[in-house]
């Protein structure tokens, strides 16, 4: 009998079934899983695992890495967060189908939704196709350090059949409907794991229009998605307003319903109705009930915002003397913001409303330091607004001294969904419930204002071992959750356990070890773009298809990711 390529020496096992932890050895040979237990042979590599917890590699159902895929092959920070597969376009934004006349407003679209910037999407992305299965074939070309798979993105697919009439919304015909169903059936065959749509008002252009999928109607929607389910098994992903769910929800699960396809979509705490969560849950337990397949995705703590002079919003970019200098470069803005009269005339002005959906006037008593390391559950008193009350000051003059800090690289925290009732028990609560899976992380998108592609190792250190304000999740819960369950709710039936003949993608962790940094801009997009990321600390080795691609938190230049055409069965 041949030796094992890798073994995994005495690791403490969360193998993604969810029952207890118990020591094993893991060996792999062919980039399979082929023995759990002791495992005699000596592997032709081996990582002394002892100490260490060893999990199926985290699925990650809900990025946008859908241009970051075509200039780079290391799909970071997501990689560096023990994730083996990304899920990307989502959302309904992508850039496949495209004729080069739409490039820019698909790449507006993006800018705007997602908040990457357009120099980053206009220099990095090759362009090399126009149909989707033409960018599924220039993409399973490429190799990653961890694998990809792909969604249809509705608002690509409607701009390419009804060009400007799909833009600015207008209704679809007929025979729209049929030319979006033959191409959406056309890209399960190539690939696709599902198609995505968006009718949120958040959702604009950089230039300010409204999605195009905003009002898209149930006979087109039940078009694409039966076409799509009648040629193999794809998934219906869609994010909805709070203001419009009670109309918008009952007709997607029609359309699910109606197609038999699954159907997956976000769920958030909202301050405007803390409360309204809990409908939707049972709204879609009901559904499941009937036989309904559908998964809610769950954010792992606050979807916050990250506010800085180095970063896409500040509290006081709307203040008239900060417009005067807001153009400068960073160093001379913080000398400028350092003289007394600057800051004198910045504090005394008011921020003044804009039609940016992730720009409010700034409420003091939702605004926190993150600190170091970052917390994210922090009680009512630490916020701006509680501290100057007892300190007898304003809270701006708290945050614009806290924004001057290290170089004018500090940053404030605004926790924005989940997190009404100052604490995380309602996020638990949903993590809990059988129809949901952690999602949400929006990795490779929202470079200057949201960092959550780390909610993988947010689930493991703050849910399983640091909260302090609340109950806390098992090891088992949080580890199946985002390997096996998430894989599953995508199709993806080949991963996300540790058992032989499964893939071999699994991370070793030094638990004790395992610790988020707080975020910090780097310039390392194309033509020097800027992205929030965080370091993380923890992950001994990460492996995809047998192969080591992170050793120590260092990129082993290893890179056995490809792109995974459709639905995946054990082989």
């Amino acid at each position: 009998m041949s030796s094992p390529d890798l073994v995994i020496r005495g690791g403490t096992l969360a193998d993604g079934k969810g029952g207890d932890l118990y020591e094993a050895d893991v060996a792999i040979s062919g980039g399979k899983i082929t023995e759990v237990g002791k495992v005699a042979g000596t592997g032709k590599e081996e990582i002394d695992a002892r100490g260490k917890l060893v999990t199926p590699g985290f699925v990650d159902v809900h990025t946008h890495y859908d241009g970051q895929v075509t200039w780079s092959h290391d799909i970071t920070p997501s990689s560096q967060n023990g994730v083996t597969t990304a899920i990307m376009g989502n959302c309904g934004v992508g850039f496949a189908p495209c004729r080069p006349s739409d490039h820019v407003r698909l790449i507006q679209l993006m800018e705007g939704v997602e908040d990457i910037p357009e120099p980053v999407l206009s220099a990095g992305i090759p362009w090399e196709w126009e149909s989707f299965p033409d960018y599924m074939e220039w993409l399973s070309k490429r190799n990653f350090d961890m694998d990809i798979g792909a969604q249809l993105p509705h608002a690509a697919l409607r701009v390419y059949v009804m060009g400007e009439r799909g833009a600015r919304r207008d209704p679809s015909t007929d025979e729209d409907n049929r030319a979006m169903a033959a191409l959406a059936r056309d890209a399960v065959r190539s690939g696709a794991l599902g198609f995505s749509t968006s009718r949120t008002l958040n959702h604009r252009t950089s230039t300010g229009d409204f999605t195009p999928t905003l009002k898209a109607g149930e006979d087109e929607l039940t078009a694409i998605a039966g076409a799509m389910h009648g040629a193999g098994r794809s998934v219906l992903q869609f994010v909805l307003d709070l203001s419009t769910i009670n109309e918008d929800l009952p007709m997607l699960l029609r359309v699910a319903e109606n197609t038999n396809i699954p159907v997956s979509f976000s769920i958030t705490q909202n301050d405007k109705e803390p409360q309204r969560w809990r409908k939707t849950l049972d709204m879609i337990g009901d559904a499941s009930k009937r036989g309904l397949s559908i998964t809610a995705q769950i954010a792992a703590r606050p979807v916050g915002l990250m506010l800085g002079l180095e970063l896409s919003r500040n509290p006081f970019q709307t203040h008239p003397s900060y417009k005067a200098i807001a153009h400068l470069p960073l160093a001379e803005r913080v000398a400028r913001l350092r003289q007394a009269e600057m800051r004198a005339a910045i504090l005394k002005e008011n921020a003044t409303a804009t039609d940016d959906p992730l720009f409010f006037r700034p409420n003091y008593d939702k605004m926190y330091l993150l600190g170091n390391p970052p917390d994210y559950e922090q009680p009512p008193e630490n916020t701006l607004g509680a501290q100057a009350r007892r300190q007898g000051r304003q809270p701006e003059e708290l945050a614009y001294e806290a924004m001057l800090t290290d170089e004018g690289r500090g940053m404030l925290y605004v926790p924005f969904l989940n997190y009404s009732e100052g604490n995380l028990d309602a996020t638990r609560e949903m993590l809990r419930d059988p129809n949901a899976v952690p999602g949400l992380s929006d990795g490779g998108a929202h470079c200057g204002i949201i960092c959550d592609a780390s909610f993988p190792t947010y689930l493991l250190t703050h849910w399983t071992r640091d909260r302090s304000r609340g109950e806390k999740l098992s090891i088992p819960f949080v580890v199946a959750a985002q390997s096996r369950k998430t894989a599953l709710s995508v199709g993806l039936y080949d991963r996300g356990v540790i058992a032989p003949g499964f893939k071999a993608d699994v991370n070793v962790i030094d638990y004790d070890r395992l610790h988020l940094h707080p975020p910090k801009v780097h310039y390392d997009l194309p033509v020097g773009g800027r992205r929030l990321l965080q370091q993380v600390d923890g992950y001994d080795a990460t492996i995809v298809s047998g192969l080591v691609t992170q050793r120590g938190g260092k990129a082993t230049g290893a890179r056995p990711g490809q792109l995974v055409r459709g639905a995946q069965g054990l082989h």
